[in-house]
């Protein structure tokens, strides 16, 4: 099993009596991001070592153990080692350390202790040999804790178990050049924050079909950073856009079709930017209710301009715009779509053009077509790459 040690022990620079740790990051503090990078490798376990409790420590702890992860707080290695399992293999995060999933993965992946190192060029990063200095990550046995347990209990717990893991032996992985521009130790809460909304906009998901990169996850990202600089909460984009999407199906049905999609669009849009809000602050529920709210805002336009053109006509190929557009999404969950393929995300965008010159049945026989299309061409790669 993995486990996650974490430590949290040093005072921010320009924060006197709070923990660099319980510092703003993305959304959440920068020992939630921590603790959410090692769950994601793996960790079924997080034990913080700690100096104090602080209001904000406490609070991290108990958002993180919404994750349905055991988290524990120690303030010795004595008591670290009477909490892992003595299997275990631990994940060391140093304090202050930022860095990005894929690194934290390339470090749970070895055997064995292991240290990720860098060249000795920031003094934040500890010296571990004449031009090498620990990167802040490490991967090791429960049996270096407890040497570390069994030393005076005055020795700084990161520091001494970072010299006993270096002189045991313990391989040396270098931090990729890749991953430099997002790693490193942080304990200033501007830089932090700055920091921490850049990364977190790398780490949203880039859709692969035009339309949802394009329409809803771009702007998402470019707005994201000063949100979450302004610590904007969910409910608030998530009530803009249950108001924008009524607002927009009001509008097809009162005959005025173009302005209630591009109405209809900005409400998908700001769904996207409230899921990924509630995502990033550990909001299950509003999280989950938002993750469907753009798709389902798609296909309610898809009914509501097959309403309005009040023939059935209009209603049949609604209908069949709606149903090849979920099979579409099915599907896609099964394999590698490609950019050009269709998605309910794109049923507005196509519908637009032809709606502002008044044919909403063209509308609904183009996006069903195009859905159709689409369908048919995943159908063929599910076929020929099972």
């Amino acid at each position: 099993m993995l486990a996650g040690l974490i430590f949290a022990t040093e005072d921010a620079e320009d924060r006197a009596g709070t923990l660099a740790e319980t510092l703003p990051f993305g959304g959440l503090t920068l020992i939630e991001f921590q603790a959410r990078l090692l769950i994601a490798a793996g960790a079924t376990q997080i034990v913080l070592a700690v100096a104090r409790m602080t209001p904000g420590l406490l609070g991290a702890i108990s958002r993180i153990g919404r994750r349905g992860v055991t988290v524990d707080a120690v303030r010795t290695a004595t008591e670290a080692v009477e909490k892992l399992h003595p299997l275990a293999r631990v994940a060391v995060v140093a304090d202050g350390v930022v860095t990005t999933g894929d690194t934290v993965s390339l470090l749970a992946a070895e055997r064995g202790d292991t240290l990720l190192v860098t060249d000795d060029g920031d003094d934040r990063f500890e010296r571990i040999g004449v031009s090498t200095a620990w990167a802040g990550l490490a991967l090791i046995e429960v049996a270096r804790i407890k040497d570390v347990a069994a030393m005076p209990h005055d020795y700084d717990f990161q520091s001494t178990l970072l010299r006993i893991v270096a002189q045991s032996g313990a391989r040396q992985v270098r931090l990729p050049k890749s991953a430099e521009p997002t790693h490193g130790i942080e304990r200033d809460s501007q830089a932090l924050a700055r920091w921490g909304n850049a990364i977190v906009a790398t780490l949203m998901a880039q859709p692969e079909r035009w339309a949802d990169r394009y329409a809803t996850a771009l702007p998402s990202r470019l707005l994201l950073p000063p949100l979450l600089a302004r610590s904007a909460p969910s409910w608030a984009f998530s009530l803009g856009a249950g108001v924008a999407g009524l607002g927009g199906l009001g509008a097809i049905l009162s005959g005025w079709p173009a302005i209630g999609l591009v109405v209809l669009l900005a409400a998908m849009l700001l769904a996207t930017i409230a899921h990924t809000l509630a995502w990033l602050r550990d909001e299950a529920l509003p999280a989950r209710v938002l993750a469907v709210a753009a798709p389902g805002l798609a296909a309610a336009s898809l009914l509501a301009v097959g309403n309005a053109t009040h023939v059935a006509l209009g209603w049949a190929l609604a209908i069949g715009a709606l149903v090849a557009g979920g099979l579409v999404e099915r599907i896609a969950l099964a394999t590698w779509p490609r950019r050009w393929w269709s998605s309910l995300t794109a049923a507005p965008i196509v519908m637009l053009p032809f709606a502002l010159f008044g044919y909403p049945l063209v509308a609904l026989g183009v996006a069903g077509l195009y859905a159709a299309v689409t369908l048919a061409v995943a159908i063929e790669t599910l076929i020929e790459n099972p």
